[in-house]
């Protein structure tokens, strides 16, 4: 034994192995030599279990040959065994303080987390230093959500080691579940000045800055975590919710992705690559993601609520209720699951206990969460016509919204459409338009203007004509736009007109081969337009107009999750509907005329079927009566509209914005500078 123990100390595991090995084809019997080749195997990373359980079967009265096949079972994986082996252990010795801590972490898995805080407890009583033990039991209080005796858990274990880097990261973990960030990043940086290589610590401090709004230390915090630790899963996963903030979903999709494939039997990356694919308007893949992550976790809260927008997308409304409602049931304290249901149909003063709930829960859920509900909130005060209180709540989301969202740079904003305007002078653009080397294609329309304008409406309405596809909001432009600044900025060559139009002619043969006209409702596409009718003379643009103030309005009451980082400011919003007003004006002025229909909003509500039939007309279609059915049509619609669309036409949008004169400050010098010109 003294032989044995010597080469475990100088950690000569190999030549245990051997030595054990050679000895047991002599004394195959015997309990203490399967022992000693277990724990040479376990300790070099391989396969102990064979070994182990052969020892405990020739020693059961020995303990410690219990507690090493009770590790062997956890290495395994089998913690429903590794807890039998583990009681096993204690029948034997029950004072045992580590194997109790073992015993405790096995039931933990198991998801039996009363008898696994019984297990710290008692691993506690025997030991009252034993710092892992402290670990143990604040993670189990973590996992039942009662936050502060993890802290309380978390902050005895670093009395007993203050340099204990992973206790400060648990202390990380447990305020932040608490909501107190700051808190929580102070806990983490000290980890990390413990442990450099802490590559956890630095996974979970990007979530964190992503709370405090310090979205790019966010970025740079899991790409350290990921130069110490390539294959952390959960580090791709946090750099993809940081990614998008910032609205880089492409980049999001990819690190969820790689997260997923990391970690086959988590949920979360699978869940959150779905919300990705469902903003880019793919919906199966969106559907697909989400089913896998149900068939890992049939409970995972945030996978039910992702399943109820899909279904709300679809118009399946009652069903989209009814599992927003199994997700509030799954996990109370999601506000995701709350608040979807007010945005499913119109709230009345009978969801008084929805109100009740979603009032309590804003008062004790994260500030991301809060935002959540705080626009559920306004729109059920909206719904009701308490508008003083629906502002209020409107509010209280936008400037948490702004606390974590990128802020909008009006300087850059103005340089931007300064640039677009002379890049595009008005007799270079209508001749651009009109190059031989432009492709003159057809099917192409876009309904562009800024977002909350009518452009949904326009789509479904056009898109119930049997020989329009409507693609709903395609990246394609925006994605060429900020490669074309990026290579302006970089002296470097963009891809030709003929090539971009080539491209995007692809993307719709591969979205719908069959349809004569495709829409894409891009509002944003209206920067964009210059580029679009050089590559694509023969498309067709549709310029949804709205009251300005109406609009902006509606933009403050939406909670968009990125790429609007205007819309959480009043003056910011008149700021930046100012500058497209201005790039609107261009284009009229510098694009031929017979490229671009001007549609209000406000007529198109007073009389559908005549503005409905200049649509059509302008894309060279003829009459079909469907199209004044649009409310009946089952596509899915992925943007905030996606309840009004399919409802009956109704002027309740129409001077929305007098419900609310008080309150529209900034706003107001846009009526004086309204948008509507003669169609």
């Amino acid at each position: 034994m003294d032989q044995i123990v010597a080469l475990i100390e100088s950690r000569r595991y190999a030549e245990l192995e051997h030595r054990s090995r050679e000895s047991i084809r002599e004394q195959p019997s015997s309990g203490m030599l399967w022992k000693a080749l277990g724990v040479a195997l376990r300790l070099q990373g391989k396969d102990a279990l064979e070994a182990l359980a052969t020892a405990a079967r020739l020693l059961p009265q020995d303990a410690e040959s219990q507690t090493n096949l009770g590790h062997a079972f956890l290495d395994a994986g089998r913690p429903l065994d590794a807890q039998a082996s583990y009681r096993l252990a204690l029948q034997i010795d029950p004072g045992l303080a580590e194997v109790h801590n073992s015993l405790g972490y096995a039931l933990r898995l198991l998801g039996r987390l009363e008898e696994a805080a019984a297990s710290y407890r008692r691993a506690l009583e025997i030991n009252p230093a034993y710092a892992e033990a402290c670990i143990g039991l604040g993670n189990v209080y973590l996992f039942m959500r009662r936050s502060d005796e993890a802290i309380a858990s978390y902050g005895r274990a670093l009395e007993i080691r203050p340099g204990f880097a992973a206790a400060h990261g648990n202390l990380g973990n447990a305020l932040r579940a608490a909501g107190r960030y700051e808190q929580a990043a102070t806990s983490y940086r000290h980890a990390i000045s413990l442990d450099p290589a802490y590559a956890g610590a630095y996974s979970h401090l990007s979530d964190v800055l992503r709370e405090l709004g310090q979205t790019a230390d966010a970025v740079a915090s899991s790409r350290q975590a990921l130069k110490i630790q390539p294959d952390l899963a959960m580090a791709h996963n946090s750099l993809g919710n940081a990614l998008l903030d910032l609205g880089r979903t492409a980049e999001a999709a990819d690190s969820y992705r790689r997260a997923a494939a990391l970690d086959p039997a988590s949920s979360q990356a699978r869940i959150n690559l779905g919300m990705v694919l469902r903003l880019e308007g793919r919906t199966a893949e969106a559907e697909a993601s989400c089913r896998e992550a149900l068939a890992i976790d049939a409970d995972a809260a945030a996978a039910v609520v992702l399943l109820a927008e899909l279904l709300a997308d679809q118009g399946r409304f009652a069903q989209a209720e009814e599992s927003f409602k199994r997700a509030v049931a799954l996990d109370p304290q999601l506000p995701e699951a709350l608040a979807g249901i007010a945005h499913l149909r119109k709230m009345t003063p009978r969801d008084a206990a929805w109100l009740a709930e979603a009032q309590r829960l804003a008062q004790c859920v994260s500030p991301r969460g809060e935002v959540y509900l705080r626009f559920a909130l306004g729109k059920y005060f909206d719904d009701v016509g308490e508008y003083p209180a629906a502002f209020a709540s409107f509010r209280r989301a936008n400037e948490l919204a702004k606390s974590y969202g990128p802020p909008y740079d009006r300087e850059r904003a103005t340089r931007t459409v300064d640039r677009l305007i002379r890049s595009h002078p008005p007799r270079a653009a209508a001749a651009a338009a009109a190059s031989a080397g432009a492709i003159p294609a057809s099917r192409p329309v876009f309904i562009v203007g800024m977002p909350r304008s009518g452009t949904t409406l326009a789509e479904q309405i056009l898109a119930s004509h049997p020989a329009v596809f409507g693609a709903g909001e395609l990246p394609f432009w925006r994605t060429v736009g900020a490669a074309q600044e990026a290579s302006s900025s970089a002296d470097a060559a963009a891809d030709s007109p003929v090539t971009l139009g080539g491209d995007y002619l692809r993307l719709l043969e591969a979205l719908a081969p069959q349809a004569t006209r495709v829409v894409d409702k891009m509002p944003a596409n209206f920067l964009s337009l210059g580029v679009i009718l050089e590559a694509l003379p023969g498309a067709r643009v549709i310029h949804m107009r709205r009251n300005p103030v109406d609009t902006c309005l509606s933009i403050y009451f939406q909670h968009f999750k990125s790429g609007h980082s205007y819309a959480n400011d009043l003056g910011d919003l008149a700021h930046y509907y100012t500058q497209y007003l201005r790039l609107m004006d261009h284009w009229r002025a510098a694009l031929p005329a017979h490229c671009l229909l001007e549609v209000p909003y406000e007529g198109l509500v007073a009389d559908p079927e005549a503005w409905s039939r200049k649509m059509l007309a302008f894309i060279e279609l003829p009459w079909d009566a469907k199209c004044l059915d649009f409310h009946q049509n089952s596509r899915s619609v992925l943007t905030a509209s996606k309840w009004q669309v399919r409802q009956k036409i109704s002027r309740s949008s129409v001077d929305r914005w007098r419900h609310y004169e008080p309150f529209i400050g900034p706003l107001r010098q846009l009526l004086s500078a309204s948008a509507e010109k003669p169609p």
